[in-house]
């Protein structure tokens, strides 16, 4: 019972780590139909950028809300520089346009940092809970609760305010949202920088744990994406129980088959997904008149 309950901790902890890559993915996916494949590469700056600044002098909570600012920020010079220009271009061409804003960002990430493995001190020390025989460390709670936190603070976002209000506005219809008056460009920029910010949140969050480096991206944008589309892509709800279902996918294969087959069970998962249920867990289903 104990070994299950340290999969389900280790799950939980890396799962939740997931629905936030896969909440930025639904953010700007719902404002602009674009899958951005840069998006794990917002987790790596969020933990890289947190390491170098408070490595400079400056508390962790400064270093760790400077970090937020600054990958937001280039989530912004992202639509600006790359994605606005290309407005009418093809969904495959978008895609194609942020896996080179990936591999161009951890180009950057080496030059600016470096190739090495960093962490910084968890919030609340490395001093273990031992819960029914298992243990959970007190960053694992830092992470769990800091992905609900942001989930709730972007459900109050687009459901009580008229800024929200206008983000899912221009979701639903962007050229009817131009027409009452809403600033669609601004809106993508901002949806970007929310997404960049998540992104970047979950990386702060984490890196105390796993560690950072600046090809860890990659594969963090790929586990956030099966979350997505278990989840149904463009439903932040789907978003949270996908990558929470994925991690426990993940703990659960590597302890009890081997770790070997970890990574695979989330293209699995986007495998079975595409071929049982295309539309995902909460995704809606649609209809095109021919």
């Amino acid at each position: 019972m104990s070994e299950f309950l340290q999969f389900v901790f280790s799950g939980l902890t890396v799962g939740a780590v997931y629905a936030l890559v896969a909440l930025g993915f639904t953010i700007i996916y719902n404002a602009s139909s674009v899958v951005n494949f840069a998006q794990g590469e917002f987790v790596m700056l969020g933990g890289m950028a947190t390491v170098f600044i408070f490595d400079a002098g400056v508390p962790i909570w400064g270093a760790a809300a400077l970090a937020i600012l600054l990958t937001a920020t280039i989530g912004i010079l992202l639509n600006k520089l790359a994605i606005e220009p290309a407005r009418g271009a093809s969904v495959v061409n978008l895609i194609i346009i942020t896996i080179g804003a990936s591999i161009f960002l951890r180009g950057l990430a080496q030059i600016v940092f470096d190739k090495q493995i960093h962490r910084f001190p968890a919030f609340s020390g490395d001093t273990p809970f031992n819960i029914a025989g298992a243990t959970l460390l007190p960053q694992s709670i830092w992470v769990l609760f800091g992905a609900a936190a942001v989930f709730i603070g972007l459900y109050a976002f687009f459901t009580r305010t008229l800024m929200g209000k206008a983000v899912l506005a221009t979701a639903n219809n962007r050229l009817a949202a131009r027409l009452v008056g809403i600033n669609t460009n601004f809106i993508m920029a901002l949806s970007f920088a929310l997404s960049a910010a998540v992104g970047a949140t979950a990386g702060v969050l984490v890196t105390p744990i796993t560690l950072t480096s600046y090809d860890i991206g990659v594969m963090l944008a790929l586990k956030g994406f099966a979350a997505a589309m278990l989840g149904g892509m463009g439903n932040p709800f789907g978003a949270l129980v996908g990558g929470l279902l994925i991690g426990l996918i993940e703990a659960t294969t590597a302890g009890y088959l081997s770790s070997d087959y970890k990574d695979a069970a989330a293209f699995i998962v986007i495998l079975l997904t595409l071929f049982v249920m295309p539309q995902g867990l909460f995704g809606q289903k649609s209809m095109e008149r021919v």
